[in-house]
C-alpha cells in the first residue's frame, strides 16, 4: 500500500484501526517533502522535528487507547495562520523571523486533537494575491507541470497536497 497517495480520511483510518503509526506516516510525508521541496517551493518552513515529537506523542496516546479522527495525522499550515513557537512570515520579509507567542484557534483545536504538523506552506505575501507568486521566499511551483502556477494565495498547501508532500493542508 502507498500511504502518501492516500487522503485524510482514508490515514485516519488507518490510524484508527492500529493499521499504520503516525511516525510511519510522518516519516514518509517528510521524506516527499526533501524529494520534491526544491522543485516545488510549498514550504516555507519544515517543522520535521516537531512533526516526529507530535507523532510520537500520538502513537502513545493510541497505544492506551485514545483515539480521534486527527490524532496523529500529518497536516500541512498555511504561513499566515499563528503558530506558537513555529515562524510566520505570511511569506513576507519583513515577518521573515516572526514566531508568535500565541496560537490561533485553528491551531489550538487541532494540536488538541492530536494531529501533527509537518511546516508552513508557502503563498502570496500576506495572501493579497491568487498566482502565488510574490513570496519573499519565491514561488510556488504546479507539481503537475513547474512552468505552471498553483493559483490562489493558498498554493503552497494546494502544491503541498497535489505533490504527496501532505495529505491535507489549511
Amino acid at each position: 500500500m502507498d500511504l502518501k497517495n492516500l487522503g485524510l480520511c482514508e490515514i485516519s483510518r488507518l490510524l484508527e484501526n492500529n493499521e499504520v503509526s503516525s511516525k510511519e506516516i510522518t516519516e514518509l510525508f517528510l521524506k516527499q517533502i526533501k524529494n520534491t521541496g526544491e522543485k516545488t517551493n510549498a514550504f516555507i518552513t519544515l517543522c520535521a522535528e516537531y512533526a516526529l515529537e507530535r507523532a510520537e506523542e500520538a502513537d502513545k496516546k493510541r497505544k492506551i487507547g485514545e483515539k480521534g479522527r486527527f490524532l496523529g495525522v500529518p497536516l500541512a499550515i498555511k504561513d499566515n495562520i499563528c503558530t506558537e513557537g513555529i515562524r510566520t512570515t505570511c511569506a513576507s520579509k519583513i515577518l521573515h523571523n516572526f514566531v508568535p507567542p500565541y496560537n490561533a484557534t485553528v491551531i489550538e483545536r487541532l494540536k488538541v486533537s492530536g494531529a501533527v504538523f509537518l511546516g508552513k506552506t508557502n503563498m502570496d505575501e500576506f495572501a493579497m494575491g491568487s498566482s502565488n507568486e510574490t513570496s519573499y521566499f519565491g514561488p510556488v511551483k504546479n507539481p503537475w507541470d513547474f512552468e505552471r502556477i498553483p493559483g490562489g494565495s493558498s498554493g503552497g498547501s494546494a502544491a503541498a497536497v497535489s505533490a504527496m508532500e501532505a495529505p491535507a493542508a489549511l
